[in-house]
């Protein structure tokens, strides 16, 4: 296989087609055509939770075993069971975690689990298994009360959403939350939730990954994402994902299934720390903006740079610039040739970021995670790259739209 041609399978390459690269595997999307920010790993703001002992691992025998049934006992009452009724529509093309869409136009039931959060009867869970719905309804642990939920938010850029019901104050028993910051490669990890409607599963795993970056519901990137092979499957969206200590470090979000329809030992969970960001915004705004920067573009390396003849070897080659954003209006360049490489369609010749904020910038991913950890208004000093000669521009990170395909306002 040639250079370019490996190239154009990576998600730059369809980075630099303007769209978002699809896991061959499932509905997981890697990568993200446009940058945008959750501002939510840089200062995680806390959320009112319980004030718990940790689980202490060494309590009676069984080690792991008897580990899993300590978090099991302590959270298992903590996690909801979600039912969202969807109103008769045209089928939006999207399934939740892998399930199957309602067929034809009639609606239908999506399942999902979440988690409470504090005493008042907040729920937290992906945004994806309650977006489109008219009527959301909640169990809580072992119990088979039902309570209807109030939707208070949600964030499709980060796939979170946040949910409140009224309960009895001795039903609700809040979880502990964690800092995801933290998570290390292999420690032990619990899942807790609904698999194909299996109220109350248990699995159990470890941090098989850090630092992974999955596609949202709305088309953009969300950052600082663990990967675990805890067995998690349709209906475990929205559901915990707890550490060793009994505290939850994720919101279990994703699966990349391998073509079949279920766990393939490849899970994703949206960052706790993430999620107390947008539950915060949600709790004080009402609604949750994010920071965005108004580029296609992807990673150099030196085969690349090779190929393409590009200055530098490392970097980010800006594809396109979105007409009136913030890069357009700082002066951002994109490319301005069009080529046709192994089949694809490739715009040429637009800058490279090199820098943001004096340090070095090897591949897009960078460049995700910095506009990931800032905030609307904020300003961003990128070193560029343009037919040899450097540049320091300073753009103002604007608000990003509601999707990666809506068309950028010119006064935002």
């Amino acid at each position: 296989m040639s250079k370019a041609r490996r190239f154009f399978r990576t998600s730059f390459g369809s980075a630099l087609l303007g769209g978002a690269v699809v896991a061959a595997f499932g509905w997981v999307a890697i990568a993200s055509g446009l940058i945008e920010s959750q501002g939510g790993d840089s200062t995680p703001v806390t959320v009112s939770q319980p004030l718990s002992a940790p689980v202490d691992s060494q309590e009676g025998e069984g080690g792991d075993s008897n580990l899993i049934n300590q978090i099991y006992r302590r959270d298992g009452q903590g996690v909801a069971f979600i039912s969202a009724q969807r109103p008769a529509q045209g089928s939006s093309g999207l399934a939740p975690f892998g399930q199957p869409q309602p067929e034809g136009e009639g609606g239908g039931t999506a399942t999902g689990s979440g988690f409470l959060i504090d005493t008042e009867g907040h729920v937290v869970t992906n945004n994806h298994v309650v977006e489109g719905s008219d009527q959301v309804e909640v169990k809580l642990g072992s119990s088979d009360k039902t309570y209807t939920a109030e939707v208070v938010g949600t964030d499709p850029a980060t796939d979170v959403a946040l949910l409140k019901i009224d309960a009895p104050a001795n039903s609700l028993h809040p979880l502990a939350l964690g800092d995801s910051s933290k998570a290390q490669v292999g420690e032990q990890v619990v899942a807790i939730g609904n698999p194909f409607g299996l109220d109350r599963t248990v699995t159990s795993g470890i941090v098989s990954a850090l630092q992974r970056q999955i596609q949202a519901p709305n088309g953009f990137s969300i950052s600082h994402v663990i990967q675990t092979d805890a067995a998690i499957n349709p209906g475990n969206s929205g559901g915990p994902l707890i550490d060793s200590s009994g505290s939850v470090i994720g919101i279990n979000s994703q699966i990349q299934t391998g073509g079949s329809s279920g766990n393939v030992g490849i899970g994703f969970a949206v960052p706790i720390n993430t999620a107390r960001e947008v539950v915060n915004q949600i709790e004080q705004h009402g609604e949750v903006k994010h920071a965005y920067l108004g580029i296609s573009g992807g990673s150099i390396t030196p085969d690349l740079a090779k190929a393409l003849k590009l200055p530098v070897e490392e970097g980010v080659l800006v594809n396109e610039v979105v007409k009136g954003g913030p890069a357009d209006k700082a002066g951002i360049k994109g490319g301005d040739t069009s080529a046709t490489i192994e089949g694809a369609n490739v715009r040429l010749g637009g800058d490279v970021i090199t820098e943001i904020e004096g340090k070095k910038v090897e591949g897009m991913e960078e460049v995700i995670n910095a506009v990931n950890a800032a905030a609307p208004g904020d300003k961003m000093k990128l070193t560029v790259d343009r037919n040899g000669d450097t540049k320091t521009i300073t753009v103002t990170l604007g608000v990003r739209p509601a999707s990666a395909d809506a068309p950028e306002s010119p006064a935002r």
